[in-house]
């Protein structure tokens, strides 16, 4: 693959990467902690090139209908308030980041930071035309933030090393990866980044 270069129309956004997805939080994605020193490296550059970084997060509340005693398939994760809600301490977000919060009301359950929220007009706003898209999981809020940034004319960059799945069935990440490149999304890893400072947006 050639080397990407940034412009002044990308952004980085960072889903989920939240304690409870993390090794011993209530939902622990397999491999969830090796997302973060590879996130870490895109902010970085992110950051440098003077672009806007987005980190999505769960932001449940305790009678979420997606939890097990509500009816739901997952445990109780991601409440609001709680440690388990709050990103990955050693996730060096910048200052200036913009987080989207979701499925904040019980009967919300989405998995995507698109659906029910005002990103896409935020981004749009902000002249983003590119997103360079990483976190977790791969099989559900990477997936469907994927293909509703695809369906809302976003061009994606999908960062293969900075992903990992719940694989709840068996190579659920492998068609999920699938899906969201079937859909256009372009899959790249680190060392694709043509860093270079990008002109004023």
């Amino acid at each position: 693959m050639p080397a990407i270069g940034l412009t002044p129309e990308d952004a980085l956004l960072i889903v989920d990467v939240q304690n409870d997805f993390l090794p011993g939080g209530s939902l622990a994605v397999a491999g969830g902690e090796q997302v973060i020193p590879v996130l870490n490296r895109y902010i970085g550059i992110f950051t440098r090139a003077s672009l806007p970084v987005i980190a999505t997060r769960d932001w449940h509340p305790r009678d979420h209908c997606s939890f097990e005693l509500n009816g739901g398939i997952w445990p109780e994760h991601c409440v609001q308030g709680t440690s388990g809600a709050a990103f990955a301490a050693n996730l060096a977000l910048p200052e200036s980041v913009m987080v989207v919060s979701k499925d904040a009301l019980p009967l919300q359950s989405t998995y995507s930071g698109f659906e029910q929220t005002d990103l896409a007009d935020r981004l749009r706003a902000m002249g983003v035309r590119r997103l360079f898209i990483g976190g977790i999981a791969t099989d559900y809020c990477v997936l469907h933030t994927v293909t509703d940034a695809l369906a809302a004319g976003f061009a994606v960059m999908l960062l293969t090393d900075a992903i990992r799945a719940v694989d709840l069935h068996p190579d659920d990440g492998e068609l999920a990866l699938r899906d969201m490149t079937d859909c256009g999304a372009q899959p790249m890893v680190l060392g694709d980044l043509q860093e270079k400072e990008c002109s004023e947006r």
